[in-house]
């Protein structure tokens, strides 16, 4: 049956579930996914792994009566763009009139200002903070600020604060964070400008204002030249802009305007506004929609988590079958009765095993037998001439209780170099030294660093 590819949704939902269960794990009831049947898979699969993890979370969720605790985050959110927005319609309003003020006269270059100042303050800002690739400039100040609410509960958090935690983590911040805040941003900037314009519509519509511009220490000559080059645009078009005259005439001191003049300005106001205002924040918010989708399309699971790490050997455990690897010596002779291995363990047929200096009381699984332990210089090089060489699975075998430092990792990664195809990773303990979570952590993110993939590494 295909498996079908998981949504943005489905993955939240998941780390949401991986951060209750590390805090509350004791408080959960986990019996309806005791039943659940194992992979018949032999190769792994993420697509697949990530079904059946969201099929584990949709049990868990159900029998635990986690849907409310989960989907918190998301209608706070929603929420808060809705605060958000109508705050962007109070202040473009409050812009507007203000900068309007009782008098018949509308000063245009300060009109301009407060409408379309902050907003293109804060569009250079957040370009800068794509170009550069900083959160801060381009997710917001008030957005980092928000970001910090789930986190002002740090002892003994419930059920529905860690939720909203994972939520937080998962949908703002990251690259999936970045662009929903980016959204969000420049619809609070749309409609910011699109209640200041239509303010301003209304209030020329019901009452005849007068336009002008004056300036104490630009050139006279400063502002009609910017009224020519913002003109330029609105001209081509087919918006008809003060000409020259008419920008000289409506200088602070002269007296009336006529209707011709009143339009054009009106015009050229609106037009600045649609164009260097509107238009801008419309082409980056597609974009950033566009952007939003793509990084969720793209949003991976961290496999290297201890916590997927055990969820995979125990959802997807690899099934080995036994066979003939070489002529039986005793052809012909009725066989000795030999207890079967276990059908499901991790651990791939054939596996050619390799130890990285292991100690005697470190021993491996039944099943294995160690073709060489690496402990120095020879040893290594003749490891190195047998792997490449090699035409079954590699298997390299750790003391889980070790600390991976460079020298480990280095050797590994010289061993990973050096295999045709990817090679597997066994973490071997023994009963005189428990290996802690952060030391099994520790090997995880070794593996990692080395190219061995997450469904390659065992852990015993």
């Amino acid at each position: 049956m295909p498996v079908s590819s998981p949504t943005f949704a489905d993955l939240v939902r998941i780390e949401q579930l991986r951060k209750i269960e590390s805090v509350k794990a004791g408080e959960l009831s986990y019996e309806s996914i005791k039943t659940m049947p194992g992979s018949a898979a032999g190769d792994f699969s993420y697509a697949e792994f990530v079904q059946r993890l969201s099929m584990r979370a949709r049990l868990l969720i159900r029998d635990n009566a986690l849907e409310d605790a989960l989907q918190q985050p998301h209608r706070q959110f929603i929420r808060a763009r809705r605060i958000c927005l109508i705050t962007a319609v109070i202040l473009g309003g409050l812009a507007a009139s203000q900068a309007v003020s009782e008098s018949s006269t509308l000063n245009i270059y300060w009109l301009l200002a407060v409408l379309l100042g902050f907003n293109t303050l804060s569009l250079l800002l957040w370009l800068s903070g794509i170009a550069l690739n900083l959160q801060s400039l381009s997710s917001g100040i008030v957005a980092q600020l928000a970001s910090w609410l789930p986190y002002r509960n740090k002892q003994d958090p419930e059920i529905p604060s860690l939720a909203s935690h994972a939520w937080w983590e998962s949908c703002l911040t990251g690259t999936a964070g970045k662009w929903r805040i980016s959204v969000l941003t420049h619809q609070f900037w749309l409609t910011y400008l699109s209640a200041g314009l239509v303010l301003l519509i209304l209030l020329m519509l019901a009452k005849q204002y007068n336009f002008i511009w004056g300036t104490t220490l630009l050139p006279d000559s400063a502002l009609p030249g910017l009224t020519q080059m913002l003109g330029t645009p609105l001209e081509g078009l087919g918006l008809k802009i003060p000409d020259n005259p008419q920008t000289v005439a409506s200088r602070v001191g002269i007296q009336k305007q006529d209707a011709e003049t009143r339009t054009a300005w009106a015009t050229f106001l609106i037009g600045a506004v649609l164009v260097y205002g509107l238009l801008p924040r419309l082409l980056v918010l597609g974009f950033s929609l566009i952007m939003q989708k793509w990084s969720e399309h793209r949003f991976k699971l961290d496999l290297y988590l201890p916590y997927y790490i055990e969820l995979r050997q125990r959802l997807m455990a690899r099934a080995v079958k036994a066979e003939v690897i070489d002529a039986d010596p005793q052809a012909g002779m009725k066989p000795k009765e030999v207890e079967r291995p276990p059908e499901n363990v991790a651990i791939p047929a054939n596996a050619q095993a390799f130890g990285i200096e292991l100690d005697e009381a470190t021993h491996w699984p039944e099943a294995v037998t160690c073709r060489l332990n690496i402990v120095d210089q020879e040893s290594h090089d003749q490891a190195m001439a047998l792997i490449k060489n090699l035409n079954s699975p590699l298997l390299l075998g750790v003391a889980a209780h070790r600390l991976p430092d460079r020298g480990v990792q280095r050797l590994i990664k010289e061993l990973v170099d050096g295999c045709p195809a990817k090679p597997w990773l066994i973490l071997l303990s023994k009963p005189s030294a428990p290996v802690t979570s952060a030391r099994e952590f520790a090997w995880f993110r070794l593996a990692e660093a080395c190219g061995i993939p997450a469904e390659h590494v065992i852990t015993r």
